[in-house]
């Protein structure tokens, strides 16, 4: 009788790395990987950042070339999950196979929330999330004057930035007072503010896009919520995601703001594992439930449960690290710095290089880095094994970090 696979649903970046760590762990049964793109599986990050800006074809954003699949014995199925036959380990496809399974992992991840307003459908109305998108607009940057981006988030800043460094036109539309303001400090956000205006970039605050003017099929313009109407001839939005949570959902496993999983990511089915954007888990570190969307989190729990489906049990409990690349500067987040209460700056914004370290009850919780690696380095060193320095050592340049390190 032939052994059913662990069987992996989302090729993206938790789904290829269970595949990859699972071979690396010894595992030496069948592995596939559902993928529903038309593309071997590939990185997202570049996709609003090198790649947006040109720099190489498709090839230059996947994890590997065909043949490490073939080598490492991992199957690639291309087609889509459509539903889940727990009783009978099963899944059904769109194309009407049935795949069996040993030990299913839903790595479905994220899809964008979208733009609900007048001419949203229009085809000048992009998002940036698969390669396909980012490939259409890298496209189409020779042929427009225009830009509306609409949220002020990491993704809509970083395409602005790109867009604008590309000669075109840039108005940003942000329903907040400030940029990234659920993600960064005010300190962060007024950084990024002035140097994307200084760019050339409009950024249009506590307003939002009510309707998209069009002429024959084509975006004229957008209107905002004040009245005010901002030519152009392209809207790309960037209003953040939605966790792919249905497939779980319609096989009655708990969902929430995510698929809810435990400490060693199982969902309520113990046949069943949930990674990356799409899992909810019980947060050892945090106490806490969360859902984190980053590279870090995807990568790190797909080590944790190939770990546990090659005999090593143990609970997830990686270190949450972030990036953003706007324009020429690198913004990086060590830790969740969400309630903090105290932001001790590190540096100097004048000069572009500072760090706002985070404190909450006097306790660093979370370090935001703009051109200073070092500090970044030092937090997810430092606050992966719950350090902390008091903030009058924070602002103090004279004090060396590495001391705390030691």
């Amino acid at each position: 009788m032939v052994e059913a696979p662990i069987l992996i649903v989302g090729a993206g970046h938790a789904g290829f790395q269970l595949a990859a760590s699972l071979r690396q762990a010894g595992y030496e049964g069948p592995v596939s990987l559902i993928n529903d793109e038309p593309h071997l599986p590939y990185q997202r990050p570049p996709l609003s950042k090198a790649y947006l800006k040109g720099g190489g074809g498709p090839d230059t954003v996947m994890f590997r070339p065909e043949k490490f699949y073939h080598d490492q014995r991992i199957e690639l199925i291309s087609d889509r999950v459509v539903a889940i036959d727990r009783s009978a380990l099963q899944l059904v496809c769109a194309s009407g196979a049935s795949r069996a399974y040993k030990h299913l992992v839903l790595a479905t991840g994220a899809r964008n929330r979208l733009l609900d307003i007048p001419n949203a459908g229009l085809k000048d109305v992009l998002y940036l999330r698969s390669l396909d998108e980012s490939e259409m607009l890298r496209q189409l940057f020779p042929t427009r004057r225009r830009v509306v981006v609409v949220g002020a988030g990491f993704i809509g800043l970083e395409f602005a930035a790109t867009a604008r460094a590309k000669g075109l036109e840039v108005d940003v539309v942000e329903l907040a007072p400030r940029v990234m303001a659920r993600a960064v400090t005010s300190e962060i956000s007024e950084f990024f503010q002035r140097r994307h205006s200084e760019a050339g970039i409009r950024i249009h605050f506590g307003v939002q896009a009510t309707s998209i003017t069009s002429n024959e099929g084509r975006v004229t313009g957008v209107t905002l919520s004040d009245g005010r109407p901002i030519a152009a001839d392209l809207v790309v939005v960037g209003v953040g995601v939605l966790p792919n949570v249905e497939l779980a959902a319609e096989a009655d496993l708990p969902v929430a703001s995510g698929i809810i999983v435990d400490e060693h990511l199982l969902t309520a089915d113990p046949n069943i594992s949930a990674i990356g954007d799409c899992a909810l888990f019980k947060s050892v570190r945090f106490g806490a439930p969360l859902r984190l969307e980053s590279v870090q989190n995807a990568a790190d729990q797909a080590r944790c449960v190939a770990a546990r489906l090659t005999g090593d049990m143990k609970s997830y409990d990686g270190f949450p690290w972030f990036w953003s690349d706007q324009g020429p500067d690198k913004l990086q987040i060590a830790g969740l710095t969400t309630g903090y209460d105290q932001v001790v700056v590190r540096g100097d914004a004048g000069q572009g290089s500072f760090s706002a370290f985070c404190y909450k009850n006097g306790r660093l919780i979370g370090i935001e880095s703009v051109n200073r690696a070092s500090d970044h380095v030092f937090g997810r060193r430092f606050l992966a094994v719950n350090g902390s320095i008091p903030p009058e050592q924070a602002a103090d340049p004279a004090f060396d970090l590495k001391r705390a390190l030691a």
